[in-house]
């Protein structure tokens, strides 16, 4: 739609710049088309429904989040989950996501400040969001325990 209106606008643009003797018969030629030229009609944005609100705060039942009763609440914490899978510095299945009247609620555990401030970033910077309160907790990951210690020890005699 944007680049319609961009050609559109760059045509009329080149349109406006004919200033040679033959303008006032270009005008005319095109005042008097037969054909009425199609208008560039907006494309409808998806509308989130109460349908797909009622299969968002279900799949958050089932992870132990809270979404709240409104339309706003249950498109927020769609947004944010989103949000949070796509970004690479996050690691969304550890986030709880609640979202109360536009107020979300980050919970759970990360592997870093970085990722915790990633986290509650995305939150906030997603619309609608009115506040954002961050009970993330940083928890370095475990090393993994080494099971074949004779191999990393050395003989001495």
């Amino acid at each position: 739609m944007l680049l319609a209106a961009i050609t559109a606008l760059g045509l009329g643009v080149g349109a406006c710049e004919n200033t040679g003797p033959g303008a006032n018969a270009n005008a005319n030629a095109n005042a008097n088309m037969s054909e009425p030229r199609a208008a560039a009609t907006p494309t409808a944005t998806p509308k989130y429904t109460e349908e797909q609100a009622r299969e968002e705060r279900a799949r958050a039942k089932e992870n132990k989040e809270t979404i709240g009763d409104t339309l706003d609440d249950s498109w927020i914490h769609t947004k944010i989950v989103a949000k949070l899978i796509a970004n690479s510095k996050t690691p969304e299945r550890k986030i709880n996501v609640d979202v109360v009247k536009n107020a979300v609620t980050l919970r759970g555990t990360v592997d870093s400040a970085e990722e915790k401030a990633e986290a509650e970033r995305i939150a906030k910077e997603t619309e609608g969001v009115q506040k954002v309160t961050n009970q993330l907790k940083v928890v370095a990951p475990a090393k993994p325990a080494n099971t074949n210690k004779s191999a990393t020890k050395t003989k001495s005699k």
